[in-house]
Order: C-alpha cells, then sequence, then structure tokens
C-alpha cells in the first residue's frame, strides 16, 4: 500500500478529505520549500510521503469543528496515526512523524504533568524529516484553510501548553523556527 491508498482507504470523498488533503498540501509545499532554500538532504517524495501522512489519524478523533468522528481525543491523533502507518506497513520512519509531530513535540514530562490523554513516552521531533514536517505543520490550521498563520500567532497558541518547564513548546518551537525559518 503507497500513502495515497492509505488516505483513499481513511479519507473518502466529503469534507473531511477536502480539508486533510488541502492542510497536508500546504505542509508539504512548506517543507519543500524550507528543504530547497536550506540545501537539506532530503528527497521531496519523502518530504511529501512525510507531509501527506503526519495527520493521517484525525479521523479517530472526536473534532468535530472538522469532521471527525471518531472517539479520541484530538491530542492524541498523531498517536493514531502512527498506530495506521505501523499496520499499513508503510513504515517507522513515517509513523514516528505521525507520532512527533504535534505541537512541537510533546515531551514524557508534559504528558505525566498534564495528564495527556496519551501512552507514556516521548513524542518529541528527532531527525531533520520529523522536526521539518513538525515545523511546517505549525503554519496551517485545518479551521482556516486558505491561510498562513503569522509566527507571532503560532507562538501565542503554543504558550498555552508550556506547563512544565523553560524547554516547553515555545522553547521548541523557537529552535525549529532558528533552523527551518525563512526570515
Amino acid at each position: 500500500m503507497d500513502y495515497l491508498q492509505l488516505i483513499d482507504k481513511y479519507y473518502p470523498e466529503g469534507p473531511l478529505r477536502e480539508i486533510y488533503l488541502t492542510h497536508c498540501r500546504q505542509v508539504a509545499d512548506k517543507a519543500l520549500a524550507i528543504a530547497h532554500a536550506k540545501s537539506l538532504p532530503l528527497t521531496d517524495d519523502e518530504i511529501i510521503e512525510a507531509a501527506m501522512l503526519h495527520d493521517i489519524g484525525i479521523v479517530m478523533t472526536d473534532a468535530v469543528g472538522i469532521h471527525c468522528y471518531g472517539t479520541a481525543p484530538y491530542i492524541a491523533h498523531g498517536v493514531e496515526g502512527a498506530k495506521i502507518i505501523r499496520e499499513a506497513g508503510l513504515g517507522e520512519k513515517y509513523a514516528r512523524i505521525a507520532e512527533r509531530h504535534t505541537g512541537a513535540g510533546i515531551t514524557a514530562a508534559d504528558v505525566a504533568c498534564q495528564h495527556l490523554p496519551l501512552p507514556e513516552g516521548e513524542y518529541c521531533p528527532q531527525t531533520l524529516l520529523e522536526r521539518l514536517i513538525c515545523y511546517a505543520d505549525k503554519f496551517f490550521s485545518k479551521t482556516k484553510l486558505t491561510q498562513e498563520k503569522p509566527l507571532d500567532r503560532i507562538v501565542a497558541s503554543l504558550k498555552k501548553f508550556d506547563f512544565t518547564d523553560s524547554d516547553g513548546a515555545v522553547a521548541r518551537f523557537m529552535e525549529l523556527h532558528r533552523q527551518f525559518g525563512q526570515e
């Protein structure tokens, strides 16, 4: 099974498919632009596949505002997506991207301190591809598909997740911005 077949399996025709494909294409385009501008040692194909699969798990969540009628809490969409990718045999590389792209990464301390509905573990992007997709994803919302978010709005939205320490969501995002920012 390739990534398009997996998308077709979980996202049949309808509003959720349109939201999903639009968002993932935006992330892919942003990630490709950054990779080309920064001469990153990644192929276009792996960037596109990673971007198109990073949110595959949203279909399993309860997020009616974007036409998701599953039972998992939205914050678990990365973990749910990793399960889908692993079951489809599309590789651990893409499963880890799905698992680690939420927020600016989620630490084990975040999971414990905030009592997040996730399995115990560390969900921060590690590889170059994981970090790139995590960064590019922050610029696009599934509820306002026509707009790229400005940096200040991204930072403001991440502040609500800074509970545990100085290496919180904002600090992790700013590290990604130092690596990938194009300003």
